[in-house]
């Protein structure tokens, strides 16, 4: 049977359908909004045996036929997921995976799929609200429902799904998802909100949340299945971690009290092996079993211990007090032959960050359900395993990899500037060193710096810092720059980065039921105050852009020409763009619109091809002297060439200020010589002249040849725009003679 429920939301109906597809998968639904239609389905199987951990996989598949494309490149059928996949998975499973029973190993597979793209309305949103609905019809116990919404920004007005044109001009993309009661999870990118603009449109999404979990609340009362029933998990109930804590208690916490991450390590793993040695001895027949329980113990005393210790104490493992930030080191240039390096190091997280300047051929094309896109910027960030003191196995980047460094990308993003300033393509890559909570805030601070040092001209600097949270009953404790042991034991990890006047990034999971505007705004101030903290240190290292970019960096300048001249530019075949780049070594780059992009190593080789296009895309001037080549001799005149592929006919009239018998005695082909331009027709002919140009020689009346010389006419007077003959003089001969006056007073002598 189907059922379909629906409601308005952000102005557009929002369905939800099931019983007509995937049938056989535990929760199928579709949902629609617009033309934009995604199946979700759930799938739960037993759990494997021996599985200590909850093994969910999300799996989002935009399928191109849903905008009627076809995949590019050689394999044309849709392969590894796409950068927008994987972080549409990690979308999907952030706010959904705290939402089952503590203690669930079963497998639960969520996969959607994109049926249909209007390339207005994202499926992000729509994957994430459909998850939550088909979990909620399942038999999964699934603590939600959820629902989820998208909020732009445009002047001054919150816009809820805003499509893909409204986000275009938005000053905020922010995702939220949230349960009936309270936010779970915040992603965005913002061009500098300010935090109590922020909490308003956390609240103004959460309104819209309520609704779309009201719908979902219908569907399941129409058609959800009986929940799975899960015994609660009950370690501390048990005898043997009574046991457990009364004898190792107070050294486990001594051991969780040592400042530095590896010695802290090796304390606690010292204190849990001595516990293992003298409560499981050798020989015993479920030592196996006993182990395992023990290491069960020990994650739930630590979680316990850690908290304890930052509620009662309101302290931190390693000293600190709840808002300090940890030590900041700086370094800049550190790679000689990078266009731009930093190192940053906060406490035990350290982060290389390289920047690399590019051309126009750089730029990395984007193929999905909208509009194929070309990106001028990257950031990617990489985790190896030494980071925290591990082996494994390396591969390519991960979804965790891929999320980081997308929300680092996303924070620098807005402060880069706009392309007519700054025509490079940039990468960034953030190579993590030492990893003691919030790498991808070093991320942001060290891509800073690093283009700083490159040269590339931000418009502020961007901090980052994680705020975490405990809260036991009534008690809240807010922290500033997380530990990892915080970021996995605590209630929430909130990252926020920004520029000294607002936010630009901010990611936020929460493990708990929810957060109370008043902790919201408070965690909001807090990392403001940090933020700002994390800048001044910054700025003692670099505070603003390198004047010059590197000696290693492309040199690149860009140029705006006539479109109409971009076919002279390229010439027959490509002819001239070819040549220019043989002489010069220089790579030119054509758009049509007119920009021109000449780029190269050698700064001299930039300037000399410049010269060349600008040679070649000139618009000739009236009154401009040009030094030109004779191309062509006629019984008339001479074709001069005075910029490349544009001549103009010197009228033999204008050759010289003495009378000419014949054309070839006073220039042949190839002689240069200067040329004004008197004129430039409606049909573009150019008439040029010399003698303008010429001085008269002594006793000579101007543009008249000797006493008794006849002036010359002939069949060609006045052919290709010629003056009508050799005149005696124009206005500005007769002014170098005196004036008017003057010159009629020799016509009378005459």
């Amino acid at each position: 049977m189907v059922h379909h429920v629906s409601r308005v939301i952000g102005g557009r109906t929002l369905s939800i359908e099931t019983g007509l597809m995937a049938k056989q998968a535990d929760g199928a639904v579709t949902i629609r909004y617009g033309d934009t239609i995604v199946l979700v389905a759930v799938v739960r199987a037993d759990p494997r045996p021996g599985i200590d951990f909850f093994p969910l996989t999300v799996d989002y598949r935009e399928k191109t036929y849903a905008a009627g494309k076809i995949p590019g490149g050689f394999f044309k059928r849709e392969g590894r997921p796409t950068t927008k996949e994987t972080l549409t998975c990690r979308v999907i499973d952030r706010p959904i995976r705290p939402l089952f029973p503590e203690g669930y190993h079963d497998e639960i597979q969520v996969s959607a799929n994109v049926l249909s793209a209007d390339q207005q309305n994202d499926p992000d949103m729509l994957a994430l609200v459909g998850a939550s609905a088909a979990l909620s019809i399942s038999n999964v116990p699934f603590l939600g429902p959820i629902g989820a919404v998208r909020l732009g920004l445009v002047e001054g007005r919150f816009i809820v799904n805003p499509t893909e044109t409204e986000l275009a001009t938005s000053q905020l993309d922010l995702v939220v998802a949230g349960t009936r009661d309270a936010i779970t999870m915040v992603e965005c990118g913002a061009k500098e909100i300010t935090e109590d603009v922020m909490v308003d449109a956390l609240r103004h999404a959460h309104a819209e949340i309520k609704q779309i979990v009201a719908m979902i609340d219908e569907l399941v009362t129409r058609c959800g299945q009986p929940k799975i029933e899960v015994a609660p998990v009950t370690i501390e109930d048990s005898g043997l971690y009574g046991d457990v804590k009364g004898r190792y208690w107070d050294d486990f916490v001594k051991a969780l009290l040592t400042p530095t991450k590896l010695e802290r390590r090796n304390a606690v793993r010292a204190v849990k092996q001595r516990a293992a040695e003298e409560m499981v001895p050798e020989g015993d027949e479920e030592a196996v079993e006993k182990k395992k329980e023990l290491k069960a113990i020990f994650e739930q005393m630590e979680y316990r211990a850690i908290r304890e210790i930052i509620v009662k104490q309101r302290r931190r493992v390693d000293g600190r007090d709840l808002v300090t930030v940890r030590p900041i080191t700086c370094q800049v240039g550190i790679l000689p032959r990078a266009h731009g390096s930093a190192l940053f190091t906060r406490g035990e997280t350290q982060a290389l960050v390289v920047a690399t300047l590019g051309t126009q051929i750089d730029e990395q094309i984007v193929d999905g359900l909208i509009e194929e896109y070309k990106k001028k910027y990257m950031l990617h960030y990489n985790f190896p395993h030494f980071s925290v003191g591990e082996a494994g196995p390396i591969r390519g980047p991960g979804r965790r990899e891929i999320g980081h460094g997308a929300l680092a990308e996303r924070s620098l993003e807005q402060v880069l500037p706009a392309e007519e300033e700054f025509p490079y393509t940039v990468r960034i890559v953030s190579d993590i060193l030492e990893s003691n909570g919030s790498s991808s805030m070093a991320t942001v601070c060290g891509g800073t710096l690093c283009m700083m040092d490159a040269g590339v001209k931000i418009k502020k600097m961007v901090a980052g810092v994680a705020m975490g949270l405990v809260k036991e009953g009534d008690d809240v404790c807010i922290l500033t720059d997380i530990l990892g042991d915080e970021d996995h034991h605590g209630d929430m990890d909130f990252k926020v980065a920004g520029t000294d006047a607002g936010i630009t990034g901010l990611q936020m999971d929460i493990k708990i039921a929810g957060l109370s505007d008043h902790i919201m705004k408070q965690a909001l101030e807090q990392a403001r105050v940090a933020r700002l903290h994390v800048l001044s240190e910054m700025r003692k290292v670099l505070d603003q852009p390198r004047e010059a970019i590197s000696v290693y960096a492309p040199k690149m300048v860009l140029i705006k020409i006539n479109p109409e001249k971009i076919g002279m530019l390229i010439g027959p075949g490509g002819k001239n763009v070819r040549k220019i780049q043989e002489d010069t070594g220089a790579v030119i780059e054509i758009e049509d619109d007119g920009t021109v992009r000449i780029s190269s190593t050698a700064e001299e080789s930039v300037r000399r091809a410049r010269e060349y296009v600008e040679a070649l895309t000139k618009e000739v001037e009236v009154g401009q002297v040009y030094k030109g080549k004779v191309i062509q001799v006629k019984e008339f005149g001479a074709f001069i060439e005075i910029l490349p592929g544009q001549e103009g006919l010197c009228h033999v009239s204008e050759l010289s200020d003495r009378y000419v018998e014949n054309v070839q005695d006073v220039v042949k082909i190839g002689d240069e010589l200067d040329v004004k331009v008197i004129l430039v027709d409606d049909s573009g002919r150019i008439k040029l002249s010399h003698r303008a140009l010429m001085k008269p020689a002594d006793g000579q009346p101007p543009g008249g040849g000797g006493p008794g010389e006849p002036r010359r006419e002939g069949p060609h007077q006045g052919q290709g725009g010629g003056q009508g003959g050799q005149r005696r003089g124009g206005e500005g001969d007769r002014e170098r003679q005196g004036g008017p006056g003057r010159d009629r007073e020799r016509g009378r002598r005459r």
